[in-house]
């Protein structure tokens, strides 16, 4: 096997992809005493969670906007929630820390969270196959978060700065607090049925975790899931997922970022167009030119130039084949008025009248043709019949 040989830096960074990349070490919960705790002026927290065998190291950027309490002393006894990572300077790893509770204070509700994300994975109301899609071009927005906080404003902000024609509806309502799952779930549903509302942005901006934790409940997320109208959850926390965001169409990290992803810019909307327009028009013309050149060379081509002397040819054809036809039809004509004339002399040799005019007579007894002497008695009334007329006699006497 051939050697496999790393840079120091290589190796740091494989282990830091690795540690990072492994879902055993992402959003979980640890429990210890913290030692060595320094608050910096940065708004960055450092301590060392420890037990009685070993020790980790443990990092808060940006503490105070992660709602982390600013007592924590030596030997306070925590729960923490966050992720594995490592420096790779100096090839130590540590703990981000999203979350830090003191013993006793929010761990049950962390539990039962864990519990529902588990109970609607195994449900299907994760999957992405029951996403909506975000209209391209959303011309009225429905906003459900604080009427007074910054979250409307940032929204209301973003959306016209990228596109000024946009109508935006907001649903004033409650976000943390005792009443706060009731306002939100009836200022989606409110929205959801409102027929104009092509995309719906539900949420807040940061806080603590129990600010938050609204977002976080059972019947909330199933509000997001149930709407017919595109949703994107837009609450700013440094938490990996709500269960809102599970369940939303689409999570944005903030409510800007809300606005940023859904509305799009219209001044590049319109530099499209025109570039499409252009596009098409310089299509046109080159179909044109080619069309144009088509022309040109049928215009150079013989039987296209011949075009009507050909015409002519076919037609001075048709005349002599029509003439020649109508030579055909008058000797068969006369063919068969010359048979016709010489079947109705036969015919009229044949009529008994002409006979009777050359002298012949037709003898009847009764209805009954008399052909011979045979058919005639002594006493028979004979009738014969001349061509002008008829004479009735008697028979007296028969020679044989």
């Amino acid at each position: 096997m051939k050697d496999r040989i790393y840079t120091v830096t290589q190796m740091n960074r494989k282990v830091k992809e690795y540690l990072e990349g492994n879902s055993e070490f992402s959003n979980f919960f640890l429990k210890g005493e913290i030692s060595g705790i320094n608050y910096y002026k940065s708004g960055h927290l450092y301590f060392t969670l420890k037990d009685n065998k070993a020790s980790i190291k443990c990092t808060a950027f940006g503490y105070k906007m992660k709602g982390i309490p600013t007592d924590l002393k030596e030997g306070d006894r925590v729960k923490i929630f966050g992720k594995i990572t490592l420096y790779e300077v100096n090839g130590t790893y540590q703990i981000l820390v999203a979350h830090v509770e003191k013993e006793g204070s929010l761990g049950k509700l962390f539990e039962e969270l864990e519990k529902t994300k588990k109970e609607l994975l195994n449900l299907g109301y994760f999957d992405k196959s029951n996403k909506l899609s975000m209209p391209k071009l959303p011309q009225n927005i429905g906003i459900v978060t604080s009427g007074t906080g910054a979250a409307v404003k940032d929204i209301i902000n973003t959306a016209r700065l990228r596109y000024e024609n946009i109508n935006i509806y907001v649903y004033p309502a409650k976000v943390q607090g005792i009443g706060s799952e009731k306002e939100i779930i009836k200022g989606i549903e409110i929205l959801d049925n409102m027929e104009e509302i092509d995309l719906i942005i539900a949420g807040r901006g940061g806080g603590s975790v129990e600010d938050l934790w609204s977002f976080n409940k059972r019947e909330v997320a199933l509000a997001y899931y149930n709407t017919k109208t595109p949703i994107v959850s837009a609450v700013g926390h440094e938490i990996d997922n709500l269960l809102t965001d599970l369940t939303a169409d689409l999570r944005a990290s903030t409510p800007t970022h809300a606005a940023e992803l859904v509305v799009p810019r219209k001044d590049l909307l319109i530099r499209e167009l025109e570039s499409r327009r252009n596009h098409l028009n310089r299509n046109l013309k080159n179909n044109l030119k080619k069309k144009k050149e088509r022309l040109e060379v049928l215009g150079k081509n013989y039987i296209l130039r011949n075009f009507y002397g050909s015409i002519g040819e076919k037609n001075n054809i048709l005349i002599s084949y029509e003439e020649k036809l109508s030579r055909i039809l008058k000797t068969n004509l006369v063919k068969k008025k010359h048979q016709l004339e010489i079947r109705s002399e036969k015919l009229n040799s044949l009529n008994p009248e002409e006979i009777l005019k050359r002298g012949y007579t037709i003898t009847k007894i009764g209805d009954k043709l008399v052909s011979g002497v045979e058919d005639i008695e002594k006493g028979d009334n004979l009738e014969i019949i001349y061509h002008n007329g008829r004479v009735v006699t008697r028979v007296e006497e028969i020679k044989r």
